[in-house]
């Protein structure tokens, strides 16, 4: 008898909980995996992007985008996507893209990203 009310007491993780623990922990690892290397890129777009601004004309920080993202491998924008305006005797430089992950089927998880200089 006293060997079944302690069977009772007995906590812990079935087999399928730990598969299903498991099969998350699995699916969380791919998604952090491949999201490293698109926020590491965007990283390094901004910092392009803040360096080509000392450009002098529209062309130039194009072309100086377009130097620096060769170098850093940036494939998600060029300089021919970059909206450069002027305020107040100053060039500010305006980016928009997006990096999409597919999960599964027709899921995917998306990455917007946009920024402008100072």
């Amino acid at each position: 008898m006293q060997r079944t009310n302690r069977r009772s007491r007995q906590r812990g993780l079935s087999f399928f909980g730990v598969i299903f623990i498991g099969l998350v922990g699995v699916v969380a690892f791919a998604i952090v995996g491949q999201s490293i290397p698109i926020l590491l890129e965007y990283q390094s777009a901004r910092s392009a992007i803040q360096r080509a601004k000392n450009e002098s004309s529209v062309p130039a920080v194009r072309a100086a985008f377009d130097r620096s993202a060769a170098i850093e491998d940036i494939t998600s924008i060029r300089g021919s996507d970059l909206e450069i305006t002027k305020r107040n005797d100053q060039v500010v430089v305006s980016f928009q893209y997006t990096r999409d992950i597919h999960l599964v089927g027709p899921a995917y998880l998306v990455y917007r990203f946009q920024g402008q200089t100072d």
